[in-house]
């Protein structure tokens, strides 16, 4: 994958991300997980730091790009699908557990709910990416590398 591919499909996936995140937990799910939050208080900024949400985001759309541009051949949209689902699981999976060991930030439901909710956020980007490499030509062969 070249620098080109790389900055596209992660600026792509990060516009994707930000906005679907925003529609999941920010609007269709927020009741939920206030209502399925840990005993902590006082741990949720208000404002919160948007500067490293979008840094946090940059970089998960980064990793998925990376995930799909470079498996060999170019990716359809379906497997960008299949993969940005997998690899969106099983990076909140671990982070959500690992979270959930040492804070009490969340319930179990809400952690599992999370990780859940992950297949959807990460898999739609995961197709947006695979569709935005599809149409960008790969400077080491042609169209897009195969």
């Amino acid at each position: 994958m070249d620098t080109k591919r790389l900055i596209i499909g992660t600026l792509v996936g990060a516009i994707t991300l930000f906005v679907l995140g925003y529609l999941i937990w920010e609007l269709a799910f927020a009741d939920f997980f206030a209502a399925n939050a840990g005993s902590a208080t006082g741990v949720e900024r208000d404002p919160p730091l948007m500067w490293a949400v979008a840094l946090g985001t940059v970089s998960y759309a980064a990793l998925l790009t990376l995930a799909i541009g470079t498996r060999g051949g170019s990716a359809t949209i379906v497997e960008g699908l299949k993969i940005g689902a997998i690899v969106g699981f099983l990076m909140w999976f671990g982070a959500d557990f690992i979270i959930y060991g040492f804070q009490n930030v969340s319930n179990l439901t809400a952690t599992i709910a999370d990780s859940l909710l992950e297949l959807i956020h990460g898999g739609i980007a995961g197709a947006v990416i695979a569709a935005a490499l599809g149409k960008v030509a790969d400077v080491r062969g042609g169209p897009q590398a195969e």
